[in-house]
């Protein structure tokens, strides 16, 4: 005990000094996780954008539907099918749609579109639609109304109440046209979603493809989004082999290894960034050896072992370095949440760039407790790590040597 309050009296009796360790280790903390939080954050955002507001995270088909998504492979809507589904544990919500391409036409001007046919309750449930309304209102159930996304309107030259064509082929090869008023107008992150969706109610997409009672996918929501792949592998056995089961890291492939592959890049800058936080917390330990050899040399010299002068130290180093990194995650919450709150957003061809590759241009952090867990942990580690190096340096110490001035 008195070990203790000796070493919390010696590291305040030069407060500059401690201050300076505690900095250092505080900044190292705030780096670390300031810089895997934007990472957290830049990749969720991207799959709350592409996935989360359109895909879903489990999608059910046809067999054979994602090889040749055509109407003709197009499933029959029954209520027992949708109690099979929403019977499997961690599936709180599960919504039929009905999609194909079309020919979109406005006066002389014409763009190929993706129609979208949904429950309009169902489907802001699992892809919260309504938030993604920049303008006009949503759907109804029986809707003959549609929305169109921004950057669609935008290259068709439309806007709020003027009339949409629409021209295609439907179901057995059916022709499909329909001209249809806008209700509202949609942006979405992806800009390939942003640049083709149109939506409608499931009734009025049914009857401008003449597939009635027809659906081309169920759309599920899910209680705990990470047990995603577990809930895909009990789908199957519910449903059989008629049913196809896929993950949106299935369904887009290069998204997810869009995503792996930044994440590998991003771990050789975490190893960079951990060895540099290695060299700055050890630059300031080996300035207290030196600052304080002189004081290490007395000691001894008066008779006090090594073994005990080496615990003091220890403990010295392991409170400084705790209260350095309870610093760094108290300043990291502050500064996380402020990220969170405003995120980063970038203009120009710096945002064209991002937005190439299916990424809104922002940056926003990520307040996931374990990222200030694991991070806290991790250079609480490196700090107790270098706090080795003084006491092997102390057990080669010569007082005589070390009180010369």
């Amino acid at each position: 005990m008195w070990l203790l309050k000796l070493s919390w009296k010696n590291i305040w009796r030069n407060r500059n000094r401690t201050l300076i360790n505690m900095a250092a280790v505080g900044f190292a903390v705030l780096l670390s996780v300031v810089t895997n939080s934007l990472q957290d954050g830049v990749f969720g955002n991207l799959v709350k954008n592409v996935v989360g507001f359109y895909s879903g995270y489990i999608q059910i088909h046809k067999q054979g539907y994602w090889d040749e998504r055509i109407l003709d492979n197009a499933l029959t809507r029954s209520e027992a099918f949708e109690k099979k589904i929403l019977d499997v544990p961690n599936v709180r919500l599960a919504t039929p749609r009905l999609e194909s391409f079309v020919l979109a036409s406005s006066s002389e001007l014409t763009k190929g579109a993706l129609v979208v046919g949904v429950l309009p309750e169902s489907e802001t449930g699992v892809t919260r639609l309504t938030e993604k309304i920049t303008s006009g209102k949503y759907l109804d159930a029986v809707d003959g109304e549609v929305l169109i996304a921004q950057g669609l309107s935008d290259r068709l030259q439309l806007q709020l109440r003027d009339t949409l064509v629409l021209i295609g082929q439907g179901y057995h090869g059916s022709m499909a046209t329909g001209k249809y008023a806008i209700k509202g107008i949609l942006r979405f992150g992806s800009p390939e979603l942003n640049d083709q969706a149109i939506f409608m109610s499931l009734a009025t997409a049914q009857e401008l493809f003449a597939a009635d009672g027809m659906v081309t996918s169920y759309v599920l929501a899910m209680d705990m989004p990470a047990a995603m792949n577990d809930t895909a592998g009990e789908l199957r056995l519910a449903l059989g082999s008629d049913a196809e089961v896929m993950t949106w890291e299935e369904m887009m492939p290069e998204i997810q290894q869009h995503i792996q592959t930044d994440k590998g890049s991003m771990r050789i800058i975490q190893g960079i960034l951990y060895l540099l936080i290695s060299f700055g917390i050890l630059g300031t330990l080996l300035m207290m050896m030196v600052e304080r050899k002189y004081e290490m040399g007395m000691l001894v010299a008066i008779g006090m072992k090594k073994p005990t002068l080496m615990r003091l130290l220890l403990w010295e180093s392991v409170m400084t370095v705790v209260m350095g990194c309870a610093l760094g995650l108290a300043v990291s919450v502050a500064a996380v949440g402020y990220l969170y709150r405003f995120p980063i957003r970038f203009s120009g061809e710096f945002a064209k760039t991002y937005q190439r590759f299916g990424f809104e241009p922002i940056f926003p952090a990520s307040m996931e407790a374990n990222i200030f867990l694991t991070q806290g942990l991790i250079v609480l580690g490196v700090g107790l790590l270098l706090s080795v190096y003084p006491m092997l340096k102390l057990l080669r110490l010569n007082p005589v040597a070390a009180m010369k001035r």
